[in-house]
């Protein structure tokens, strides 16, 4: 998953929500992975779990000896789709319970039948069963209300369109827009771009007050054009080496007005809307919890539907361990690039979560969890390609 294209898809789908954006992280386009013995495996993309035929397939008993670690988290996830939206939550009350049972009982994988739980194993992007992950987060900004010291890139609020587009981004660097609609001022011109890719953040005003969320406010209307892209288009990044944390060293390493004549290649321009308080929710409205949930392709994957994903650790520098961890994660949120076998984990808020979100583009394996005839599609026979 070249992850040039998630900034651009990104940006579609979470201002349709009003919310962070999926990432900056989602997606690298990887070539199909061949099964056979040349396999890579740097990515995590090694299970050979036979040629699945079905996007989802019904196994019952998961091929994975791990338990879940994040039990907690899930439930608190669960308990805030239960507080956020009674309808989503009783469609699939009975999976969650069923669920808390398992968990409470150990969380056996070979034991999910024996709870009521049935398993639908993802064919993955290759058929052998490996699933695509990616990040994203939701970024904290450092501002101040008046143009002053090092504090001197605008981010603004929604003008009125008038009669035709907005000015592109080049321009609004240039001054079209007025001073009326400048919200705040950042000591980053590049963590601008990035609150505007993940489409929401939180702005710390350094005066002691909690963090304002601005929220996504709408667009300028110009298309979108990867700055990732073109930094591998100019050969200044390989592909395979492209990340979040690729662009940002690269623009370390370049004058202000480099990384600004970067960020002017993509005319397209975010707005945001203050608000005093505001957890980051995702699509379905609900807040989200780190690591406990994921943007997921609904036509694939129903929103509220729970998945027992085996997901691949990095160590502190992005590089796959060998190892993996079992999570259990709701499907609270979309994304443009967000696709077929492709999910998108929350990683929380702050540079952390950002440097965690940039990493990801690895492999893992996924199972569906579901109580049958709680509603939704018949599964083990569903095949969406």
């Amino acid at each position: 998953m070249v992850l040039t294209e998630f900034l651009a898809l990104r940006e579609g789908m979470r201002e349709m929500k009003g919310r962070l954006g999926k990432y900056l992280v989602s997606g690298l386009v990887i070539a199909l992975l061949a099964g056979c013995q040349s396999r890579p495996t740097d990515k995590g993309q090694q299970y050979k779990d036979g040629h699945l035929v079905h996007d989802l397939e019904l196994v019952n008993t998961p091929n994975a000896s791990s338990r879940p670690v994040n039990g907690r988290d899930f439930f608190t996830q669960v308990s805030a789709i239960r507080n956020t939206s009674s309808s989503l939550f009783n469609r699939n009350s009975s999976t969650y319970q069923a669920i808390e049972r398992w968990v409470n009982a150990g969380s056996d994988p070979k034991k999910l039948t024996q709870y009521g739980l049935s398993a639908y194993q993802m064919e993955g992007k290759d058929g052998f069963g490996n699933v695509q992950f990616t990040g994203y987060y939701t970024p904290l900004l450092h501002a101040r209300y008046t143009k002053q010291g090092q504090f001197q890139y605008p981010l603004y609020s929604m003008p009125p369109k008038g009669n035709g587009r907005l000015p592109n981004r080049a321009a609004i660097h240039n001054g079209a827009l007025s001073d009326r609609y400048v919200l705040s001022y950042t000591n980053s011109l590049m963590d601008n771009f990035m609150m505007e890719v993940q489409g929401s953040g939180y702005v710390d005003f350094g005066d002691g007050r909690p963090p304002m969320f601005y929220g996504y406010a709408g667009k300028n209307g110009h298309g979108y054009n990867s700055i990732g892209k073109v930094l591998i288009d100019r050969g200044e990044v390989a592909r395979e080496n492209m990340s979040m944390q690729a662009i940002r060293q690269w623009a370390n390493r370049h004058s202000e007005s480099e990384v600004r004549e970067l960020l002017e290649q993509n005319p397209s321009y975010v707005f945001f809307l203050p608000k005093a308080s505001a957890p980051v929710k995702g699509a379905s409205g609900i807040p989200l919890i780190a690591k406990a949930s994921v943007a997921a392709d609904r036509s694939l994957i129903p929103p509220g539907s729970t998945i027992l994903a085996e997901v691949p650790l990095l160590d502190s520098r992005g590089k796959f361990t060998g190892k993996y961890q079992m999570r259990l994660m709701i499907a609270l949120d979309v994304g443009g690039a967000i696709k077929g076998h492709h999910f998108d984990m929350y990683q929380g808020i702050g540079d952390q979560a950002g440097e965690m979100a940039g990493f990801y583009n690895h492999y893992g394996r996924v199972w569906l969890l579901k109580v049958p005839g709680s509603g939704g599609p018949i599964f083990n026979t569903y095949n969406g390609r």
